[in-house]
C-alpha cells in the first residue's frame, strides 16, 4: 500500500549565482528553503513568511522576487542570483577587507545602512535591481525603491543615503568599465559572510 503522507520529490535545477545546482525536493518546496537548506545559503533570510517583510527577495532573471512566495519548481530553468552572487557582477570590486562587494554593498558599507543585519540581504538585492532601472534616483525615488523591505533597526534614513551612494559608485564603476553591468547572471558562486552581505544572521 502507498503512503499517502510521503510527498513526492522532483528534480530541480536552477542557474544560481551563474552554477546550475539540482536537489530532488517536495513540489511544495519554497524557493527560500530550497536556496537556504537545499544549497546552504543562508544569506536569503527569512522574517514574514508572507511576501511583507522583503528580507529574502532574490532576483530571479534579474528581477527582485520574494523567494517565501515562490516554488523551487517554479524556478526551473532560471537564473536566481542571492546576496551571495552580488559580489559576482562585473561592476563589483575588492574592498579593503579583500572581500568583492558591488556598488550596492560598498554604499551599504560605507554609509552604515544596517546594523543587526536581519533585513540587509533583502534591501541589497531589491536596491541592486532598481539601479539596473534607474541608475540616477532621487531622494523621494529611493524612498519609494525600497518601500517594499522592511527594517526595524535604523530608521532608513542611511538606508536611503546608501542607494543614493550606490548609484553614484555604479556610475563610476560603469565608467571605467566601458558600461559593462547586469545581475540578471553570476559567473559563479561564493559564500561570503561580510557585513555588507548581512551574514552575520543566519
Amino acid at each position: 500500500m502507498t503512503d499517502m503522507t510521503t510527498e513526492q520529490l522532483l528534480d530541480v535545477t536552477v542557474n544560481v549565482n551563474g552554477v546550475p545546482r539540482t536537489a530532488s525536493v517536495p513540489a511544495r518546496r519554497l524557493l527560500s528553503d530550497f536556496l537556504r537548506h537545499d544549497l546552504q545559503l543562508t544569506g536569503t533570510h527569512v522574517g514574514c513568511e508572507h511576501g511583507v517583510c522583503g528580507a529574502c527577495t532574490v532576483l530571479v532573471d534579474g528581477k527582485p522576487m520574494r523567494s517565501c512566495l515562490m516554488f523551487a519548481v517554479t524556478a526551473q530553468d532560471h537564473r536566481v542570483t542571492t546576496v551571495e552572487g552580488l559580489c559576482d557582477a562585473p561592476d563589483a570590486r575588492p574592498c579593503a577587507t579583500g572581500e568583492r562587494m558591488n556598488p550596492v554593498q560598498q554604499a551599504f558599507a560605507e554609509c552604515h545602512g544596517l546594523q543587526c543585519g536581519f533585513c540587509t540581504p533583502g534591501f541589497l538585492t531589491t536596491v541592486t535591481a532598481y539601479l539596473e532601472e534607474n541608475p540616477a534616483p532621487t531622494q523621494d525615488e529611493a524612498r519609494e525603491a525600497i518601500s517594499g523591505n522592511l527594517c526595524r533597526c535604523t530608521g532608513y534614513q542611511n538606508i536611503v543615503k546608501s542607494v543614493l551612494r550606490a548609484a553614484e559608485i555604479r556610475t563610476e564603476r560603469l565608467g571605467e568599465d566601458g558600461g559593462e553591468a547586469g545581475y540578471a547572471a553570476a559567473p559563479a558562486a561564493r559564500h561570503t559572510s561580510s557585513s555588507a552581505n548581512g551574514g552575520e544572521r543566519a
